[in-house]
């Protein structure tokens, strides 16, 4: 008798409830080495159906070693540990059959009941996890407010929060720290321009008197020469707009002119120069009720300052990775702007920042140079 009948037999067997015939017909297609992962899995609820929990155990790693993403067989292997109280073992296999699911166009009829199964068991198991960490750590003094980093691998681990890696759109630069904010004090020159806050906002004050000096951000036809794989709601809106000092690595002359205390205060911080793109300096106004959708900076090779000007309360933050902060009068925030970021003004008044970019001070002078050079190299590349 050949394969095909022996495997149909055996299915028939095992659907009229004869376990032990089922058997004897699997095991002797299994034997002769043209078994595959379905006649094992087939084996195993015929064993099951004996209780012999150990030849049901061996007929699914079979299946399993045949096709190691047998949805079916991933899931009987965890209900089976599971009845057999090897609770922590079963989860990874529930976990195993849940990402295979998530690869699936579609997702057999006959498993989903099983799924929902799983991700119930992975749910309760997740925050029985999560509560026994916890408290051996706060036996040993664990408080939440000791360490924001670590308290983020905490939430990464238990699932709560996402992994955020820097995404340029543009150019990366490889082995710098995936960091979303940079503390204050790692800027040696900053305490000067913090300090000039108040004569900054002051020439900002003078400049919005006349309605007209800011404009969008994002201007109408902005990208429109190459895909766009960020958010472009804001193109041509007045929701977020600026009113630029530097632009794509030019000085505005007539704007510097109106703000030359601003200007000289951006002179002390470590810009990038690098024609036709960086620096960019800019008064960035973000009006009531507006917000930044998540998006990337282009290279990752620089950092974004905001020093802040006009800030209502109740406000808003914004948001880099799992991080969010809320804008301080004269409290600079420093960030990666090729993580995910995005901001959001929830207040009935506008709030304005000094937005400027800096090197990441992990660069030397060499690497700055190289980076110059190859940014030019491909802008000119463009122009060709």
């Amino acid at each position: 008798m050949d394969k095909k009948n022996l495997v149909q037999q055996g299915l028939a067997a095992l659907r009229g409830g004869d376990a032990a015939t089922a058997i004897k017909l699997l095991d002797q297609v299994m034997a002769s080495g043209e078994g595959d992962d379905t006649t094992a899995l087939a084996l195993a609820f015929a064993q099951v159906n004996t209780g012999d929990q150990a030849a049901a155990l061996a007929a699914v790693d079979t299946a399993l070693v045949l096709q190691p993403r047998n949805i079916r067989a991933l899931l009987f292997k965890a209900d089976h540990l599971e009845r057999m109280a090897e609770s922590r073992k079963a989860l990874s296999f529930y976990q195993g059959a849940l990402r295979v699911a998530e690869t699936m166009a579609q997702v057999p009829t006959d498993v989903e009941k099983g799924l929902q199964r799983a991700s119930d068991i992975c749910d309760r198991q997740a925050a029985q996890y999560e509560d026994y960490l916890l408290q051996k750590l706060q036996e040993k003094g664990y408080k939440e407010s000791d360490s924001e980093r670590f308290s983020e691998a905490l939430a990464i681990a238990f699932g709560k929060k996402p992994v955020y890696y820097q995404q340029p759109t543009r150019f990366y630069y490889p082995g710098l720290a995936q960091r979303a904010f940079f503390k204050r004090e790692e800027f040696p020159w900053l305490k000067a321009i913090e300090a000039e806050t108040d004569v900054i906002r002051a020439e900002l004050l003078q400049l919005m008197q006349d309605e007209n000096c800011f404009s969008p951000y994002l201007e109408a036809g902005h990208g429109a020469d190459q895909p766009q794989f960020n958010d472009m709601s804001n193109v041509g809106s007045m929701d977020w707009s600026a009113f630029f000092l530097w632009k794509d690595g030019e000085l505005i002359a007539e704007n510097a002119a109106r703000c030359p205390r601003t200007v000289a205060a951006l002179s002390l911080a470590p810009q990038p120069m690098v024609a036709g793109r960086t620096p960019s300096a800019l008064f960035s106004k973000l009006a009531p009720g507006a917000d930044i959708a998540p998006h990337h900076g282009v290279i990752n090779t620089r950092l974004i300052c905001h020093l802040p000007l006009i800030v209502p309360q109740d406000c808003g933050s914004l948001r880099v990775g799992n991080y969010a902060r809320e804008w301080r009068e004269g409290e600079a925030l420093i960030f990666d702007d090729s993580i995910e970021h995005e901001a959001w003004n929830d207040s009935p008044l506008p709030r304005v920042v000094l937005l400027f970019d800096l090197w990441r001070p992990e660069l030397d002078e060499e690497e700055r140079r190289w980076v110059t050079e190859t940014l030019l190299a491909a802008d000119a590349y463009g122009d060709t």
